[in-house]
């Protein structure tokens, strides 16, 4: 199986499992690195996930995707949290972290603020967020504010050092 219909199948099984557990699936990743098979899971919750969710959650899915025949070569199972500079993903993950700082990479070039200045790396306050897009207050000397639509967005993260 590619691993992106890996990935699509392994969120499948997972996203009940997380459910119960009051977890939120971030992120999923499946890749080799040097000779070996990677799944890695980032998990979180309100207040933060522990060194012990990452076990039960770990513990709880892979008997599953065993038990499915997902993936039919050795690979190692990785669960952990995001990080402090967790990825924004979703409409709502943006929802979400309003009056966060974040950092972006657009796909192009832009000039969300009219001042003549392309870029495609933009750091600031996420002051709105809606289905749409969201507003990021720009934090370098001049100030200003832009509107990006999600579909603009290449990457997008906490920042952590703002």
């Amino acid at each position: 199986m590619q691993g992106e219909l890996v990935v699509e199948k392994v969120a499948q099984l997972a996203e009940p499992i997380a459910l119960d557990f009051g977890f939120e699936i971030v992120d999923i990743e499946y890749r080799r690195e040097g000779s070996s098979w990677f799944l890695r899971f980032f998990i979180d919750k309100p207040g933060g996930i522990t060194l012990d969710d990452c076990a039960d959650f770990s513990r709880e899915i892979d008997p599953v995707i065993e038990a499915e025949g997902v993936i039919s070569h050795a690979y190692r199972l990785e669960v952990s949290s995001p990080g402090l500079d967790r990825p924004l993903k979703k409409p709502a993950d943006f929802v979400r972290f309003v009056g966060e700082p974040v950092k972006i990479r657009t796909h192009e070039r832009l000039d969300p603020d009219g001042r003549g200045h392309e870029r495609k790396t933009f750091s600031g306050l996420l002051v709105d967020a809606d289905e749409a897009g969201f507003t990021l207050r720009f934090q370098d000397r001049k100030g200003g504010e832009g509107r990006f639509s999600y579909d603009q967005v290449a990457q997008a993260n906490l920042d952590p050092q703002f």
